[in-house]
C-alpha cells in the first residue's frame, strides 16, 4: 500500500498527538495537578491509550478506527474539566487535553479517509452487475 504524502503527515500528526497525550494524563495525575496531593490513581486513564500502541506504529486501520472513537473520551474529560475545574492549571491541562484529542482525530482521520474513500468505490463497483 503506498500513501500520499498527506497520509503520512496525517499519521506523523496522530502519533505525535496519542504520545503527547498520554504523557500529558500521566504528568497533569500525578505530578502538575494531581486529585489528591502526592497522585492520584486518575493518571490510570492514560492506559486505554496505551492499547492503541502497536496499532499505532504498525498503521493498522482497524485499531486507529477503533482509537478514533476511544479519542472522544479524553475530548469529553478535557470539555468537562476545562470548563469546570476550579483549579487554574488544571483547567489549563484539560484544555490541552481537548487540543490533543482533537489533533489525534484529524491525524487519524486524515489517514484513513483516502482507504475509507477507496473500499467504498469498490464496493459500490462490486455491488453493480457487468453489462
Amino acid at each position: 500500500m503506498i500513501l500520499s504524502p498527506k497520509q503520512i503527515r496525517g499519521h506523523q500528526l496522530a502519533l505525535v498527538s496519542w504520545i503527547l497525550l498520554i504523557l500529558l494524563c500521566i504528568v497533569w495525575e500525578m505530578w502538575l495537578a494531581p486529585l489528591r496531593t502526592g497522585g492520584s490513581w486518575l493518571a490510570l486513564k492514560a492506559l486505554p491509550l496505551l492499547f492503541l500502541a502497536k496499532g499505532m506504529l504498525r498503521k493498522d486501520n482497524y485499531t486507529l478506527q477503533w482509537g478514533s472513537m476511544l479519542v472522544w473520551l479524553y475530548f469529553t474529560e478535557g470539555i468537562v474539566r476545562g470548563f469546570s475545574d476550579t483549579n487554574q492549571l488544571s483547567a489549563w491541562l484539560a484544555i490541552t487535553e481537548l487540543a490533543l484529542s482533537l489533533s489525534l482525530f484529524t491525524g487519524i482521520a486524515v489517514y484513513l479517509y483516502p482507504m475509507k474513500k477507496a473500499a467504498k468505490h469498490a464496493k459500490k463497483a462490486a455491488s453493480v452487475p457487468a453489462e
